[in-house]
């Protein structure tokens, strides 16, 4: 059996530097994104079909100034809802967790971008297809580290086996806790979605990082997908037997008509 990959995001250890996105650039030779200052110091503003970890600068409504970093990339969810709703099996997820998008078999429908609930997968205009984070798979493979992971210089990104992961995780909280008893830090992803591939170490809410606190799957735009999948086939599978049925009922009539 393969072991599940995954990577832990220590909020607390991140500081803004930002190699993680220079990193994940270089190693996926992405190009760079032509931007203009918006008020904030986040750049790019968003994830994009060439931006694939993006540091998210976030500063708290609550009277203080002070700044909140969060690493934002694909977070290949165990129940990924992007596998669910792609109707030519482009979007996959791996025995080790990892979920990829094959760029020969995507068609650009964006059913993924609609149905994931932290609007990760970014549609590309110039290959018409659907791209995001890919954990560096060609990396992983060759047992290295994610590029991302690599360049980290204060260890606030580890990757390695799940269970692995969730110790160290739990190893930091713990630890986190003596500080501050009375708040804490929560273990994000462990169980939201079947567990994520990708967990943050949280000290505070997950709505204060700009994550869904009890993230859930999109099941209208699940089941809309199965009907409109499951409607045109029932339809060729009637049509089908309707035409097998008529034309076993004219066989049968010529039959007859050569006997008499």
């Amino acid at each position: 059996m393969i072991a599940k990959k995954a990577m832990l995001i220590d909020v607390s250890k991140c500081i803004a530097c930002r190699a993680c996105q220079v990193a994940c650039k270089q190693w996926n030779q992405l190009p760079a994104e032509k931007t203009h200052f918006t008020g904030s110091y986040q750049n790019p503003p968003r994830l994009s079909a060439t931006t694939w970890t993006l540091v998210n600068f976030i500063e708290p409504e609550d009277g203080e100034t002070r700044w909140l970093f969060r690493k934002q990339q694909c977070l290949h969810c165990t129940e990924a809802t992007c596998v669910l709703v792609c109707p030519t099996g482009a979007a996959k997820r791996r025995e080790d967790g990892i979920v990829i998008i094959d760029q020969e078999a995507c068609t650009g429908c964006k059913d993924c971008i609609e149905s994931c609930p932290f609007n990760t997968p970014q549609y590309d205009p110039e290959t018409g297809t659907v791209r995001k984070c890919t954990f560096c798979l060609d990396r992983v493979e060759n047992g290295l580290e994610p590029a991302c992971a690599k360049a980290c210089p204060t260890g606030a990104i580890t990757f390695g086996e799940r269970e692995e992961i969730l110790q160290l995780a739990r190893k930091r909280q713990s630890i986190l806790a003596e500080k501050n008893p009375a708040d804490a830090p929560r273990i994000y992803g462990e169980k939201e979605l079947g567990g994520l591939g990708v967990m943050y170490l949280l000290p505070e809410k997950a709505s204060a990082y700009g994550l869904l606190e009890n993230p859930r799957l999109p099941i209208r735009n699940v089941v809309f997908k199965w009907i409109v999948g499951i409607i045109p086939a029932a339809a060729v599978l009637y049509g089908i037997r309707r035409y097998l049925r008529e034309k076993k009922t004219v066989a049968g009539v010529k039959s007859d008509s050569g006997g008499d």
